[in-house]
């Protein structure tokens, strides 16, 4: 996906000030199978421009595959655009003294806000039907606070609007358009908890009669 100027240029504005590095470009088919939105690009993502291309893209690549899938056939992109990052002093004892690092961090609702309408653009151009929500922040960039991936993975949100910028683009409103919704664990989330494959796999396996469907 190659952002018009203009747009970025827009985001960069509404970004001013943010601690956000970079813009990995979300990438895919118009008219996907799948519609995948996580929550920000992260190093890997900002050095090479591919979506999901470290070892939660890896997952990713999984469970597609799991589904008859494959990265050709869905658009990938999140909430975000740029890779959020904190500013922290640690001391190093390899090299003896106090260093600073700049970890990835969860991205602010201001900076969700300000990557909006990256999000808009990518819908009108993909027109997906259906949508996989990775994690907390991709959910509720789609269907506001309150949702929790933890509660809704595995469920199906059919026929629902999502959130869009609003005309003064300083808030959302509730699109025309309406889709079915996927809430997914970030494939990340493996990592941190093993406990959480089986109910991934689960999961996955609810999208393939969707996809039958759209055939």
């Amino acid at each position: 996906m190659n952002y018009p100027q203009e747009l970025i240029d827009e985001v960069k504005k509404r970004s001013a000030g943010m601690r956000l590095e970079g813009i990995n470009s979300g990438s895919g088919p118009k008219h996907p199978k799948l519609m995948i939105i996580g929550e920000a690009p992260g190093r890997n993502e900002i050095v090479n421009n591919i979506p999901f291309s470290g070892d939660a893209g890896k997952e990713l690549n999984k469970s597609l595959a799991q589904i008859g899938l494959t990265r050709d056939d869905v658009y990938i992109t999140s909430a975000v655009r740029s890779r959020p990052y904190a500013i922290k002093k640690v001391f190093s004892k390899r090299e003896n003294k106090e260093v600073t690092k700049y970890p990835n961090r969860k991205p602010t609702k201001k900076e969700v806000l300000a990557h909006a309408p990256f999000l808009d653009y990518e819908m009108d151009y993909a027109q997906p039907k259906l949508i996989v929500a990775l994690g907390n922040t991709g959910l509720e960039r789609l269907l506001g606070p309150g949702h929790k991936i933890s509660e809704e993975h595995g469920k199906v949100i059919e026929n629902t609007p999502i959130l869009r910028l609003n005309r003064q683009k300083d808030g959302y409103v509730w699109s025309k358009q309406k889709y079915t919704i996927f809430p997914e664990y970030h494939p990340a989330a493996v990592f941190y908890n093993r406990k959480l494959s089986d109910d991934i796999i689960k999961d996955w396996n609810i999208i393939k009669p969707y996809l039958e469907k759209e055939k």
